[in-house]
């Protein structure tokens, strides 16, 4: 399984940024992808994700402003991100795991493939 994430840049606080991920090779329906970011000097945290390719999960601190959906057809994963603040800062990475279970899902150490990360960066 392959991840290419894209879509960060630098914004002004409350502006909104949409983040792509497209996944390719092998994924299935039972495909699991997760959106995680990590802050410098930070450990790398769960944003948001799609298990199995249904239902979705997103960090309580993070719902509200933050929505991930999937398009099958294009086999890419969106992370639309609004009213974004300074400290949404970080590299946004996708992941994806084809054997994920539900309680793991907020867990970057269960997800076997990892794409490259793009650089959010939001300016007060």
């Amino acid at each position: 399984v392959q991840l290419q994430a894209s879509g960060g840049g630098m914004v002004q606080a409350g502006d909104s940024l949409r983040l792509s991920c497209a996944v390719s090779g092998g994924t299935s329906s039972t495909t699991s992808v997760g959106w995680f970011r990590q802050a410098p000097g930070k450990e790398r945290e769960f944003v948001a994700g799609t298990w199995r390719s249904s239902g979705t999960h997103y960090a309580e601190s993070l719902k509200g402003r933050f929505s991930i959906s999937r398009d099958k057809a294009k086999n890419t994963v969106y992370l639309q991100m609004s009213s974004l603040k300074p400290e949404d800062t970080a590299v946004y990475y996708c992941a994806a795991d084809d054997r994920l279970i539900l309680s793991e899902r907020k867990n970057p150490q269960a997800y076997d493939h990892w794409g490259q990360g793009t650089q959010v960066t939001v300016s007060s």
